[in-house]
Protein backbone atom coordinates (compact mmCIF):
# COMPACT_ATOMS: atom_id res chain seq x y z
CA UNK A 1 0.00 0.00 0.00
CA UNK A 2 0.98 3.47 -0.71
CA UNK A 3 2.02 5.31 2.49
CA UNK A 4 0.18 8.25 3.51
CA UNK A 5 0.94 12.00 3.28
CA UNK A 6 1.63 11.70 7.56
CA UNK A 7 3.96 8.33 6.83
CA UNK A 8 6.20 9.92 4.70
CA UNK A 9 6.50 12.79 6.82
CA UNK A 10 8.00 10.34 9.48
CA UNK A 11 9.87 8.87 7.15
CA UNK A 12 11.10 12.66 6.30
CA UNK A 13 12.33 12.41 10.36
CA UNK A 14 9.60 14.78 11.23
CA UNK A 15 6.99 13.82 13.90
CA UNK A 16 3.28 14.95 13.98
CA UNK A 17 1.97 16.03 17.24
CA UNK A 18 -1.71 16.88 17.82
CA UNK A 19 -1.98 20.23 19.76
CA UNK A 20 -5.41 19.24 21.86
CA UNK A 21 -6.06 16.57 24.44
CA UNK A 22 -9.43 16.02 26.04
CA UNK A 23 -11.22 13.54 28.22
CA UNK A 24 -13.35 12.73 24.81
CA UNK A 25 -10.75 12.15 22.72
CA UNK A 26 -9.10 9.58 25.00
CA UNK A 27 -12.61 8.11 26.13
CA UNK A 28 -13.97 7.92 22.60
CA UNK A 29 -10.55 6.26 20.96
CA UNK A 30 -10.06 9.64 18.94
CA UNK A 31 -6.48 9.66 19.91
CA UNK A 32 -5.81 5.96 19.80
CA UNK A 33 -7.10 6.14 16.38
CA UNK A 34 -5.21 8.97 15.38
CA UNK A 35 -1.70 7.54 16.56
CA UNK A 36 -2.61 3.86 14.60
CA UNK A 37 -4.01 5.60 11.34
CA UNK A 38 -2.48 9.23 11.38
CA UNK A 39 1.29 8.35 12.41
CA UNK A 40 0.47 11.16 15.34
CA UNK A 41 3.24 10.58 17.65
CA UNK A 42 2.87 12.71 20.75
CA UNK A 43 0.28 15.78 21.76
CA UNK A 44 0.52 18.89 23.09
CA UNK A 45 -2.23 20.14 25.45
CA UNK A 46 -4.41 23.25 24.96
CA UNK A 47 -5.99 25.01 27.83
CA UNK A 48 -8.59 26.51 25.80
CA UNK A 49 -9.65 23.41 23.64
CA UNK A 50 -9.83 21.84 27.17
CA UNK A 51 -12.64 24.60 28.50
CA UNK A 52 -14.66 23.87 25.11
CA UNK A 53 -14.57 20.15 26.10
CA UNK A 54 -15.63 21.18 30.00
CA UNK A 55 -18.48 23.27 28.51
CA UNK A 56 -19.70 21.12 26.33
CA UNK A 57 -19.66 17.82 27.36
CA UNK A 58 -20.07 15.74 30.65
CA UNK A 59 -16.50 14.10 30.47
CA UNK A 60 -15.52 15.55 33.22
CA UNK A 61 -18.55 15.86 35.70
CA UNK A 62 -18.36 13.05 37.77
CA UNK A 63 -14.22 14.12 38.67
CA UNK A 64 -15.62 17.48 39.03
CA UNK A 65 -17.75 16.79 41.84
CA UNK A 66 -15.10 14.78 43.64
CA UNK A 67 -12.78 17.68 43.27
CA UNK A 68 -14.95 20.39 44.57
CA UNK A 69 -13.96 19.98 47.89
CA UNK A 70 -10.68 21.96 47.22
CA UNK A 71 -12.04 25.13 46.71
CA UNK A 72 -9.42 26.08 44.22
CA UNK A 73 -9.97 26.39 40.72
CA UNK A 74 -6.55 26.12 39.62
CA UNK A 75 -5.93 22.81 41.70
CA UNK A 76 -8.90 21.36 40.27
CA UNK A 77 -7.29 22.16 36.71
CA UNK A 78 -4.26 20.47 37.77
CA UNK A 79 -5.84 17.48 38.85
CA UNK A 80 -8.31 17.08 35.76
CA UNK A 81 -5.20 17.97 33.33
CA UNK A 82 -3.00 15.44 35.37
CA UNK A 83 -5.65 12.43 34.69
CA UNK A 84 -6.03 12.71 30.76
CA UNK A 85 -1.78 13.48 30.50
CA UNK A 86 -1.53 10.28 32.46
CA UNK A 87 -3.71 8.51 30.58
CA UNK A 88 -2.37 9.85 27.29
CA UNK A 89 1.12 8.90 28.04
CA UNK A 90 -0.02 5.55 28.84
CA UNK A 91 -1.03 5.03 25.59
CA UNK A 92 1.88 6.57 23.46
CA UNK A 93 4.08 4.33 25.77
CA UNK A 94 3.85 1.78 23.43
CA UNK A 95 5.44 4.66 20.85
CA UNK A 96 8.16 6.30 23.20
CA UNK A 97 9.24 2.16 23.50
CA UNK A 98 9.93 1.78 19.94
CA UNK A 99 11.21 4.56 19.11
CA UNK A 100 13.82 4.04 22.15
CA UNK A 101 12.22 6.93 24.25
CA UNK A 102 12.89 9.30 21.10
CA UNK A 103 8.99 10.54 20.92
CA UNK A 104 5.49 9.59 21.77
CA UNK A 105 5.49 12.37 24.55
CA UNK A 106 2.69 14.70 26.20
CA UNK A 107 3.19 17.91 27.13
CA UNK A 108 1.50 20.16 29.99
CA UNK A 109 2.60 23.34 30.27
CA UNK A 110 2.80 24.71 33.59
CA UNK A 111 0.45 27.78 34.99
CA UNK A 112 0.28 30.64 32.26
CA UNK A 113 0.85 33.26 35.81
CA UNK A 114 3.84 31.78 36.46
CA UNK A 115 5.74 33.21 33.20
CA UNK A 116 7.72 35.37 34.73
CA UNK A 117 8.68 33.78 38.02
CA UNK A 118 11.49 31.76 37.83
CA UNK A 119 11.43 29.90 40.99
CA UNK A 120 7.82 28.52 41.09
CA UNK A 121 8.24 27.62 37.85
CA UNK A 122 10.73 25.73 38.09
CA UNK A 123 9.26 24.09 41.37
CA UNK A 124 6.06 23.94 39.44
CA UNK A 125 7.78 21.48 36.94
CA UNK A 126 9.15 19.23 39.71
CA UNK A 127 5.36 19.00 40.93
CA UNK A 128 4.13 18.40 38.07
CA UNK A 129 6.86 15.80 36.80
CA UNK A 130 6.38 13.78 40.05
CA UNK A 131 2.13 13.81 40.03
CA UNK A 132 2.58 12.42 36.46
CA UNK A 133 5.83 10.25 36.82
CA UNK A 134 5.58 8.83 33.31
CA UNK A 135 9.18 8.95 31.43
CA UNK A 136 7.21 10.15 28.15
CA UNK A 137 5.97 13.93 30.08
CA UNK A 138 7.16 16.93 29.04
CA UNK A 139 6.63 19.70 30.88
CA UNK A 140 5.80 23.40 29.29
CA UNK A 141 8.36 26.55 29.91
CA UNK A 142 7.50 29.68 28.24
CA UNK A 143 10.87 30.91 27.03
CA UNK A 144 10.70 34.30 28.90
CA UNK A 145 14.05 35.56 29.99
CA UNK A 146 12.91 34.05 33.48
CA UNK A 147 11.51 30.95 32.34
CA UNK A 148 15.81 30.60 30.96
CA UNK A 149 17.38 29.31 34.66
CA UNK A 150 13.85 27.41 35.01
CA UNK A 151 15.24 25.51 31.92
CA UNK A 152 18.35 24.78 32.91
CA UNK A 153 17.08 24.04 36.46
CA UNK A 154 14.80 21.15 35.36
CA UNK A 155 17.08 19.99 32.98
CA UNK A 156 20.50 19.83 35.58
CA UNK A 157 17.27 17.91 37.68
CA UNK A 158 16.80 14.68 35.30
CA UNK A 159 13.73 16.24 33.87
CA UNK A 160 12.16 16.88 30.13
CA UNK A 161 11.09 20.05 29.03
CA UNK A 162 9.10 21.49 25.76
CA UNK A 163 10.06 25.08 25.63
CA UNK A 164 7.67 26.76 24.66
CA UNK A 165 6.68 30.78 23.19
CA UNK A 166 9.60 31.16 21.00
CA UNK A 167 9.71 33.46 18.20
CA UNK A 168 13.07 35.53 18.42
CA UNK A 169 16.15 33.61 16.67
CA UNK A 170 18.17 35.22 19.42
CA UNK A 171 15.74 34.01 22.18
CA UNK A 172 16.03 30.24 20.68
CA UNK A 173 19.66 30.64 20.70
CA UNK A 174 19.58 31.73 24.89
CA UNK A 175 16.76 28.40 24.76
CA UNK A 176 19.40 26.51 23.07
CA UNK A 177 22.05 27.22 25.57
CA UNK A 178 20.21 26.73 28.47
CA UNK A 179 19.42 23.34 27.38
CA UNK A 180 23.02 22.29 27.47
CA UNK A 181 24.41 24.04 30.40
CA UNK A 182 21.79 22.02 32.31
CA UNK A 183 22.94 18.83 30.58
CA UNK A 184 26.38 20.25 31.82
CA UNK A 185 25.69 20.69 35.27
CA UNK A 186 24.37 17.04 35.15
CA UNK A 187 27.24 15.63 33.86
CA UNK A 188 29.27 17.48 36.56
CA UNK A 189 27.15 15.93 38.85
CA UNK A 190 28.23 12.39 37.82
CA UNK A 191 23.83 11.84 36.74
CA UNK A 192 22.54 10.22 33.77
CA UNK A 193 21.54 12.40 31.05
CA UNK A 194 20.21 9.59 28.32
CA UNK A 195 16.83 9.98 29.49
CA UNK A 196 16.46 13.60 29.06
CA UNK A 197 14.96 14.91 26.18
CA UNK A 198 13.64 18.35 25.34
CA UNK A 199 11.64 20.30 22.43
CA UNK A 200 12.01 23.95 21.40
CA UNK A 201 8.44 24.97 20.17
CA UNK A 202 8.32 28.17 17.53
CA UNK A 203 4.99 29.88 17.16
CA UNK A 204 4.63 29.45 13.18
CA UNK A 205 1.53 31.62 12.04
CA UNK A 206 1.81 34.32 14.65
CA UNK A 207 4.84 35.84 12.98
CA UNK A 208 3.66 36.52 9.91
CA UNK A 209 0.06 37.36 11.70
CA UNK A 210 2.18 40.33 13.28
CA UNK A 211 4.37 41.32 10.23
CA UNK A 212 1.73 41.44 7.58
CA UNK A 213 0.10 43.71 9.81
CA UNK A 214 2.85 45.92 10.23
CA UNK A 215 3.63 45.72 6.31
CA UNK A 216 0.12 46.43 5.52
CA UNK A 217 0.32 49.61 7.69
CA UNK A 218 3.38 50.90 5.74
CA UNK A 219 1.76 49.63 1.41
CA UNK A 220 4.37 50.10 -0.33
CA UNK A 221 5.04 47.62 -3.27
CA UNK A 222 8.00 46.15 -1.71
CA UNK A 223 6.56 46.07 1.94
CA UNK A 224 3.39 44.51 0.44
CA UNK A 225 5.66 41.54 -0.87
CA UNK A 226 7.12 40.54 1.80
CA UNK A 227 4.05 39.47 3.67
CA UNK A 228 3.21 35.61 4.63
CA UNK A 229 7.40 35.39 4.12
CA UNK A 230 8.56 36.23 7.77
CA UNK A 231 7.36 32.69 9.54
CA UNK A 232 8.89 30.19 7.23
CA UNK A 233 12.20 32.46 7.13
CA UNK A 234 12.32 32.42 10.57
CA UNK A 235 11.79 29.01 10.99
CA UNK A 236 14.49 27.90 8.74
CA UNK A 237 16.99 30.51 10.22
CA UNK A 238 16.47 28.67 13.39
CA UNK A 239 16.82 24.92 11.84
CA UNK A 240 20.15 26.28 10.00
CA UNK A 241 21.54 27.57 14.14
CA UNK A 242 20.15 23.85 15.35
CA UNK A 243 22.19 22.01 12.79
CA UNK A 244 25.07 24.21 13.76
CA UNK A 245 24.66 24.00 17.69
CA UNK A 246 24.40 20.43 17.34
CA UNK A 247 27.07 19.15 15.38
CA UNK A 248 29.36 21.33 17.50
CA UNK A 249 32.53 19.95 19.22
CA UNK A 250 30.36 21.38 22.56
CA UNK A 251 27.68 19.06 21.90
CA UNK A 252 29.65 15.84 20.15
CA UNK A 253 31.04 15.66 23.75
CA UNK A 254 27.53 15.55 25.42
CA UNK A 255 26.50 12.98 22.77
CA UNK A 256 29.06 11.25 24.08
CA UNK A 257 28.08 11.28 27.49
CA UNK A 258 24.26 9.89 26.06
CA UNK A 259 22.71 13.48 25.90
CA UNK A 260 19.60 13.40 23.39
CA UNK A 261 19.28 16.41 20.73
CA UNK A 262 16.82 19.02 21.90
CA UNK A 263 14.40 18.95 18.81
CA UNK A 264 12.66 21.94 16.87
CA UNK A 265 9.01 22.20 17.39
CA UNK A 266 6.95 24.05 14.83
CA UNK A 267 4.03 25.44 16.81
CA UNK A 268 0.90 27.30 15.84
CA UNK A 269 0.83 25.83 12.27
CA UNK A 270 -2.43 26.23 11.01
CA UNK A 271 -2.54 29.35 8.98
CA UNK A 272 -4.73 32.69 9.99
CA UNK A 273 -5.26 34.42 6.85
CA UNK A 274 -7.15 32.49 4.06
CA UNK A 275 -5.39 33.40 1.59
CA UNK A 276 -2.26 31.63 2.49
CA UNK A 277 -2.26 27.89 2.33
CA UNK A 278 -3.58 25.59 4.47
CA UNK A 279 -0.71 23.45 4.58
CA UNK A 280 2.00 26.03 3.98
CA UNK A 281 3.54 25.92 7.41
CA UNK A 282 3.78 22.66 7.13
CA UNK A 283 4.74 21.88 3.29
CA UNK A 284 7.35 24.58 3.83
CA UNK A 285 8.97 23.31 7.18
CA UNK A 286 9.96 19.42 7.10
CA UNK A 287 13.12 17.97 8.09
CA UNK A 288 14.65 15.86 9.78
CA UNK A 289 15.02 15.73 13.56
CA UNK A 290 11.76 18.02 13.86
CA UNK A 291 8.13 18.15 14.91
CA UNK A 292 5.18 19.83 13.74
CA UNK A 293 2.33 20.03 16.12
CA UNK A 294 -0.83 20.89 14.02
CA UNK A 295 -4.29 21.11 14.89
CA UNK A 296 -6.77 18.36 13.76
CA UNK A 297 -8.01 20.06 10.81
CA UNK A 298 -4.19 20.91 9.54
CA UNK A 299 -3.44 17.35 9.63
CA UNK A 300 -6.30 16.54 7.82
CA UNK A 301 -5.64 19.02 5.08
CA UNK A 302 -1.72 17.39 4.54
CA UNK A 303 -3.28 14.40 4.32
CA UNK A 304 -5.52 14.89 1.36
CA UNK A 305 -3.37 17.77 -0.17
CA UNK A 306 0.18 18.24 1.36
CA UNK A 307 3.52 18.02 -0.09
CA UNK A 308 5.72 15.68 2.19
CA UNK A 309 9.20 16.60 0.88
CA UNK A 310 12.64 17.73 2.39
CA UNK A 311 11.84 21.57 2.65
CA UNK A 312 13.23 23.09 5.48
CA UNK A 313 16.95 23.10 5.20
CA UNK A 314 16.87 24.86 1.94
CA UNK A 315 16.61 28.30 1.02
CA UNK A 316 18.89 29.32 4.29
CA UNK A 317 20.51 32.06 2.36
CA UNK A 318 17.07 33.49 1.29
CA UNK A 319 15.35 33.01 5.07
CA UNK A 320 18.54 35.88 5.62
CA UNK A 321 17.45 38.02 3.07
CA UNK A 322 14.16 38.33 3.81
CA UNK A 323 14.86 40.21 7.50
CA UNK A 324 16.86 42.11 5.72
CA UNK A 325 14.49 43.28 3.17
CA UNK A 326 11.98 43.72 6.33
CA UNK A 327 14.00 45.68 8.07
CA UNK A 328 14.58 47.91 4.95
CA UNK A 329 11.00 48.32 4.50
CA UNK A 330 10.50 49.49 7.71
CA UNK A 331 9.39 46.61 10.13
CA UNK A 332 11.63 45.87 12.93
CA UNK A 333 11.90 41.85 13.46
CA UNK A 334 13.59 42.32 17.09
CA UNK A 335 9.89 44.52 17.64
CA UNK A 336 7.67 41.83 16.23
CA UNK A 337 9.33 39.23 18.01
CA UNK A 338 9.17 41.28 21.34
CA UNK A 339 5.33 42.22 21.15
CA UNK A 340 4.81 38.49 20.02
CA UNK A 341 6.13 37.20 22.79
CA UNK A 342 4.68 39.64 25.24
CA UNK A 343 1.31 38.98 23.64
CA UNK A 344 1.51 35.01 23.70
CA UNK A 345 2.30 35.42 27.49
CA UNK A 346 -1.01 37.48 28.16
CA UNK A 347 -2.93 35.67 25.51
CA UNK A 348 -2.15 32.20 27.65
CA UNK A 349 -3.02 33.74 30.67
CA UNK A 350 -6.37 35.09 29.64
CA UNK A 351 -7.16 31.49 28.23
CA UNK A 352 -6.28 30.22 31.45
CA UNK A 353 -8.11 32.61 33.26
CA UNK A 354 -11.24 31.35 30.89
CA UNK A 355 -10.59 28.46 31.58
CA UNK A 356 -10.84 28.58 35.98
CA UNK A 357 -14.11 30.88 35.34
CA UNK A 358 -15.04 27.33 33.26
CA UNK A 359 -14.35 24.91 35.93
CA UNK A 360 -16.18 27.39 38.64
CA UNK A 361 -19.61 27.87 36.20
CA UNK A 362 -19.67 24.19 35.34
CA UNK A 363 -19.24 23.49 38.89
CA UNK A 364 -22.66 25.91 40.03
CA UNK A 365 -24.22 24.09 36.98
CA UNK A 366 -23.49 20.69 38.82
CA UNK A 367 -25.10 22.10 41.72
CA UNK A 368 -21.85 21.15 44.08
CA UNK A 369 -21.85 22.30 47.34
CA UNK A 370 -18.56 24.42 48.13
Amino acid sequence: MAKSRLQQLAELGQSVWIDSLSREMLETGELERLIREDSVSGVTSNPTIFQKALAEGDWYDSELRELASLNDSREIFFRLAEHDVTDACDLLRSVHEKTGGRDGFVSLEVDPALAYDTERTYEQTLRLHSDIDRPNLLVKIPATRPGLPAIEDATAAGHSVNVTLIFSLQRYAEVVDAYLRGLERRIAAASDIGCINSVASFFVSRVDSEADQRLEVIGSPEALALRGKLAVANAKLAYRHFQEVFSSERWQYLASKGARIQRCLWASTSTKNPAYPDTLYVDELIGPDTVNTMPIETIRAFQERGTAAATLAQGADEAKLVLEQLEAAGVSYAEVTDTLEAEGVQKFANSFDELLSGIETKLQKLEVGR
